[in-house]
Parts: C-alpha cells; structure tokens; sequence
C-alpha cells in the first residue's frame, strides 16, 4: 500500500480540510486503543494517518 500522495487532496475546500483531519485524528486514536487492548492492527497503518494528516496540515497552511 503507497503512501497517499498530496495531489489527492490539494482540491479540497477549507471546512473539507477540517472534516478530514478531525476524521484521521479519530482513526489513529482507535489504532492506538487496538493496539493497547492487544487486538490485531496492521501497523504500517499509523505511518500512512500520520502521514495524511501531516499533509493536511501543509495545504491548510498555505
């Protein structure tokens, strides 16, 4: 699975930008709450979030 790219979310409007970090946010708290309760997570998903949100925060930026 590639890592999301920034060109997928450069159209975005401002408040779509909002509801997609508050989205991602909660993703990787539920990662972090499976992954403290010892359930099955694939790991490489907190590099992808993380990874997204930062982009997030960088179009939001400009």
């Amino acid at each position: 699975m590639a890592l999301p790219k920034i060109k997928d979310i450069k159209h975005l409007t401002d408040s779509e930008i909002q509801k997609k970090i508050i989205e991602i946010k909660k993703e990787i708290f539920d990662l972090k709450l499976k992954q403290t309760t010892r359930q099955n997570i694939k790991s490489h998903l907190f590099k992808h979030k993380k990874h997204q949100l930062a982009q997030l925060f960088t179009i939001k930026q400009n």
